[in-house]
C-alpha cells in the first residue's frame, strides 16, 4: 500500500505548483468548487440510477412470470388455456425478455420485439448466456445480468409449475441511457461554472489582496535601495486598508517597520558623520604635532656633542614611531576623505607603468624575496587617480613582503578581461587565517599570528594597508577579492577598463 501511495505521489510532485498567493487561493478555490460539483454529481447520479432501476424492478414484480410460462410449451399456448393462468404475451413491453430452464439448462427463450409471437421467440443465446441464467437466484428479487447479444437485464427467477425455473427480465438500456445523459448534462454544466468561477474567483482574489501587492511592491523597493551606504530615503509608506483585517493589519505593521528602520538609519548615518568628521579632524590635528616630535627627535640625533647610547637609542625610537604614527595618520585621513566621498582624479593612468615601478620598489625594500611580472605586451590603461592606484599597488606587495618569509616568490600580473583590467599579487607563502580571510579587508584587522614566520623589526602597521585598497578600488569602480590556502595567496583587483590608449 505505501509503494503504491508512493508511486501515485511521483507524479503529483511534477504537476507544476501555483506559486503565487493569488494563483494559489485561485486554484484552491477552483479545486474545492470542483470536489463539490463531482460530490453533487456523483450523488445525483447513483440517486437517479437508483430510483430508475428500482421503478425497473417493480416493472418486473407487476410483469411475472406471464411470459416466461408460456415459453413452456414451445411459444404455444395450451387448447385449456383460460387466459388468467398464463397470461397474455402481446401485452408485454418491448424488450421483454422471457426463458425457461429444466436441469439448469434453457429450453426455451424468447424476447417481445413486437405484437409477434413469431418474432418474439427470435433470440440467441451463448452457452455462457445459459450458464449466466442458470446463476440467477431464485429469490424472487431482481438481479443485473449481462447477456452476450441482449446487453445488461434485470432479472427475476422464479418456479414453474413443472418444477422447471421461469425467468423474465426487462432491459436496464433505458435506465443507463438516462444516466449517461445527466452525466453528460453535468459534466458540460459543471464544467461551465468551474470555467466561470476560476475567472470570477481570480478577478476577486486579485481585488481582495491588492493591498498586500501595494504592500510587496513597496518591500521590493525598499530591498533595492542601498541601505548600508549613507543617507538614503525610502519611498512612500505602503497603503493600509482595513486595521480588522489580516491585510490591513500586515500593512499597518510593514509601514512601522519602514519608520524604525528609516529612523535607525537616519541615526547611523548622523553618527557615522560625525565618527568620519572627528576622524578627520584628529587625523588633521594630529600630523602638526607628530611632524614636530619627529622634527625635534631627528634635531636631537644631530647634536654635535657626546650623547649617552641610551638617549640615542630612544631617540631614534621615537623617530620611527613618529613616522609610522605619520604614516597612520595620513592613512586615517584619506579613509575619512574616501568615506566622505570626496572625488578622486580622473585621468588616463598608464597601470603598466606603476606595476613595473611598484615592484622595482618592492625589490629594493625586499631583497630576500624573489619578484617575477607578468604583463601583456601593450600597455594597459584605466581611468582614475595616479597617486591613489599607485598606494594601491604598493600596500599589496607591501602585505606580501611583510607577512611571507624570505624567499617566498611574489608574482605581480596584469591582463585585461574584455573591458575589464585584471590585477594580481600571487605569493606561495604560508596563506592567509582561516580566521582572518572574512574581514581581511576591514579597518584595524590584523592576524594574531603573522603568516611571516620571522620577526618583522619594528612591528606591524596597523591594519589599515587592505582596508586602503578596497576603498580606492570600490572608489574607482571595480572591486577586490583574495583566495588564500597555505603555499597559495592571491589579491585580485579588478577595474573598469579606460578607451583610452597609451603609446
Amino acid at each position: 500500500m505505501r509503494a503504491a501511495l508512493r508511486g501515485l505521489a511521483r507524479p503529483l510532485r511534477r504537476l507544476p505548483h501555483p506559486r503565487t498567493l493569488r494563483a494559489r487561493l485561485t486554484v484552491g478555490l477552483v479545486v474545492l468548487l470542483a470536489l463539490s460539483c463531482a460530490a453533487v454529481g456523483v450523488a445525483a447520479v447513483v440517486e437517479l440510477d437508483g430510483f430508475l432501476t428500482q421503478r425497473l424492478d417493480e416493472q418486473l414484480a407487476q410483469v411475472g412470470t406471464r411470459f416466461p410460462a408460456s415459453l413452456e410449451h414451445g411459444g404455444r399456448l395450451p387448447d385449456d388455456h383460460d387466459g388468467d393462468e398464463h397470461g397474455d404475451t402481446r401485452r408485454q413491453a418491448t424488450g421483454t425478455f422471457g426463458a425457461r430452464l429444466v436441469n439448469g439448462t434453457v429450453t426455451n427463450k424468447g424476447l417481445v420485439r413486437s405484437g409477434d409471437i413469431a418474432a418474439n421467440l427470435s433470440v440467441r443465446l451463448t452457452a455462457r448466456d445459459g450458464r449466466r441464467l442458470a446463476e440467477v437466484p431464485l429469490d424472487g428479487r431482481a438481479h443485473t445480468v449481462g447477456l452476450s447479444s441482449l446487453h445488461d437485464y434485470r432479472m427475476v427467477a422464479s418456479r414453474g409449475i413443472d418444477g422447471d425455473v421461469l425467468i423474465v427480465g426487462l432491459p436496464l438500456e433505458p435506465v443507463q441511457a438516462t444516466v449517461h445523459r445527466l452525466e453528460l448534462v453535468a459534466a458540460c454544466v459543471f464544467g461551465l461554472a468551474l470555467a466561470a468561477a476560476g475567472v470570477a474567483g481570480a478577478v476577486w482574489v486579485r481585488w481582495s489582496l491588492r493591498p498586500l501587492s501595494r504592500v510587496a511592491a513597496t518591500a521590493t523597493r525598499v530591498s533595492e535601495l542601498p541601505l548600508a551606504s549613507g543617507e538614503v530615503a525610502l519611498p512612500p509608506r505602503a497603503p493600509e486598508s482595513d486595521p480588522r483585517g489580516e491585510v490591513g493589519r500586515v500593512a499597518a505593521a510593514f509601514n512601522r517597520m519602514l519608520g524604525h528602520v528609516e529612523d535607525a538609519l537616519t541615526k547611523r548615518h548622523a553618527s557615522e558623520e560625525r565618527l568620519r568628521g572627528f576622524a578627520a579632524d584628529a587625523s588633521h590635528e594630529l600630523r602638526t604635532p607628530v611632524a614636530s616630535v619627529r622634527g625635534h627627535a631627528e634635531l636631537a640625533l644631530l647634536h654635535p656633542g657626546p650623547v649617552p647610547a641610551e638617549v640615542t637609542r630612544a631617540l631614534e625610537r621615537i623617530a620611527a614611531e613618529s613616522s609610522r604614527m605619520g604614516v597612520m595618520v595620513d592613512e586615517m585621513l584619506l579613509l575619512a576623505r574616501l568615506d566622505a566621498g570626496r572625488p578622486l582624479e580622473r585621468r588616463p593612468v598608464d597601470l603598466t607603468r606603476l606595476v613595473l615601478d611598484a615592484v622595482t620598489d618592492a625589490r629594493a625594500a625586499g631583497p630576500g624575496h624573489r619578484w617575477t611580472l607578468e604583463l601583456p605586451e601593450e600597455p594597459v590603461t584605466v581611468t582614475g587617480d595616479a597617486h591613489r592606484l599607485q598606494q594601491v599597488l604598493a600596500n599589496l606587495l607591501a602585505n606580501a613582503r611583510l607577512h611571507t618569509p624570505v624567499g617566498t616568490k611574489v608574482t605581480v600580473s596584469l591582463e585585461t578581461e574584455g573591458e575589464t583590467v585584471r590585477l594580481g599579487v600571487h605569493d606561495d607563502g604560508p596563506g592567509v587565517p582561516a580566521d582572518v580571510r572574512p574581514g581581511v579587508f576591514e579597518r584595524f584587522t590584523r592576524a594574531e599570528h603573522r603568516r611571516r614566520t620571522d620577526s618583522v623589526v619594528g612591528g606591524g602597521g596597523a591594519g589599515l594597508g587592505l582596508s586602503i585598497v578596497a576603498a580606492v578600488v570600490e572608489a574607482h569602480g571595480g572591486d577586490v577579492g583574495l583566495e588564500s590556502r597555505a603555499g597559495a595567496t592571491t589579491f585580485t583587483v579588478r577595474l573598469p577598463g579606460s578607451d583610452v590608449s597609451s603609446a
